[in-house]
């Protein structure tokens, strides 16, 4: 190595922000264990190179002594006078002990070391750009596929698309180019992890932003998303201008701004409901499309108690009751819908009605079976539907529970994991019944 070498080491110092010392420092730390692997050396070794011209040496402690044993280890005392005038026995001295053919050795060596430098300063250049970005949205080509996940090539970087955070009813192909929510960034010893979303309600919120220029600039301001992933989502918007309607705003001429946002997450339906700092009128607004008659609070248990039309009843409860559980989840309200009856109507038996986990049909509460988390943490079928804890309802067809698990919608009904033990006892039991 030669001056030439520390002028492109300092050049990359300028162009990459590589540190010229730690580079230095790594180079000799790589130059000593290559020395002790080409020369089957046991000594204790130094390298140095020197800072301006590049000049590599090797150096070995050696012990002074008058009986030399180990030559790789001792130097005789009138051997080390001459290096060292004031060397006496006992003395600890650094003697050169450079190969001839060190030089070539020294090259290879360099060339790794500055190249794994050069790699690993270009990932800490992507990290450091991406770690301010998470809830950014990114465009990005589908690159390929790996086991479930989608690998995105965003240019720059690879990112992970996982399955969990892919939308049900979207299909991937490569080459596709699609917007994708910043998730995580992660710093590996393998560099920078990005994991993205398709599925997140950050993705519609960051879509919004690029199509209605009132939600930029601040005007409007996005106050909360429910969202279904693929299926459906209610945004509330909040105009900090009484002069400028937030709903028209995000749904925009002849409906651009909302159909651009539609058309990127591929049809997902989308309601934007129009916030009011009054609850009573946010909970009839989340309800839309269906029209409310009254709404009841109950501000210590945070219930909501509804009362809309017969005509009404569907569209405010929702195909599976998506419309009322998304409108619960944007207001943060557990909303209880009821009809108003017509004087002199008979009023028909109320049948109790729950969700399936797996094939989310509202069917009534006798025809599922409950799955319970009692409160000592045991998980178990519950035929009588009495026992206390957290529930969860499921078919009698097995697929039902299968689907349940396969999505891990028990888990999260029950907030709490579900071992594989457990999963066998719950098919037996719920094949007994």
């Amino acid at each position: 190595m030669n001056i030439e070498f520390i002028e492109a080491i300092e050049q990359l110092e300028k162009e990459k922000g590589i540190s010229k010392e730690l580079l230095l420092e790594a180079l000799e730390a790589s130059l000593i264990s290559a020395y002790k692997k080409n020369y089957g050396s046991a000594q204790n070794v130094a390298v140095n190179i020197d800072r301006d011209t590049g000049e590599v040496k090797v150096f070995s402690k050696k012990t002074v002594t008058n009986d030399v044993k180990d030559p790789l280890l001792e130097i005789d005392i009138e051997e080390a006078s001459t290096l060292y005038p004031t060397a006496k026995i006992g003395d600890v001295i650094s003697v050169e002990v450079t190969p001839r053919k060190f030089g070539r050795i020294a090259a290879q060596t360099a060339k790794q070391v500055v190249m794994q430098r050069i790699r690993e300063a270009e990932r800490n250049i992507i990290y450091e750009e991406f770690s301010g970005r998470e809830t950014d949205i990114v465009t990005g080509v589908v690159q390929r596929f790996d086991k479930k996940n989608i690998i995105i090539d965003l240019g720059k970087i690879e990112v992970v698309l996982p399955p969990n955070e892919q939308i049900p009813t979207e299909n991937y192909n490569q080459g596709d180019r699609i917007k994708v929510y910043i998730l995580e960034v992660k710093k590996t010893t393998k560099g920078p992890q990005i994991t993205v979303s398709r599925s997140h309600p950050g993705l519609v919120k960051r879509l919004f932003e690029l199509e209605v220029p009132e939600i930029f600039e601040g005007v409007v301001e996005i106050k909360g998303i429910a969202r279904e992933a693929g299926s459906r989502t209610k945004i509330a918007v909040y105009s900090k201008n009484e002069n400028v309607d937030p709903v028209g705003s995000c749904v925009g001429p002849k409906g651009t701004r909302v159909q651009a946002v539609v058309e990127e997450l591929k049809g997902e339906k989308i309601d934007i409901i129009k916030w009011d700092k009054n609850i009573s009128t946010f909970i009839s607004n989340s309800l839309s499309p269906a029209r409310v008659l009254e709404v009841a609070i109950e501000e210590n248990n945070k219930i909501a108690r509804v009362t809309v039309a017969e005509n009404q009843l569907s569209l405010a409860i929702g195909k599976e009751g998506q419309n009322a559980r998304l409108a619960a989840k944007l207001t943060g309200w557990k909303i209880d819908i009821k009809v108003r009856i017509q004087e002199g109507m008979k009023v028909p038996k109320k049948i109790p009605q729950r969700m399936c986990l797996g094939c989310r049909q509202m069917k009534p509460k006798k025809e599922l079976t409950r799955i319970v988390r009692t409160v000592d943490g045991k998980i178990e079928v519950d035929p009588t539907g009495k026992k206390s804890g957290r529930g969860a309802y499921v078919c009698k067809d097995p697929k039902c529970l299968e689907i349940a698990l396969k999505e891990e919608r028990l888990s999260k009904a029950l907030d709490t994991s579900v071992s594989k033990e457990t999963i066998n006892r719950l098919k037996e039991d719920l094949s007994k019944i």
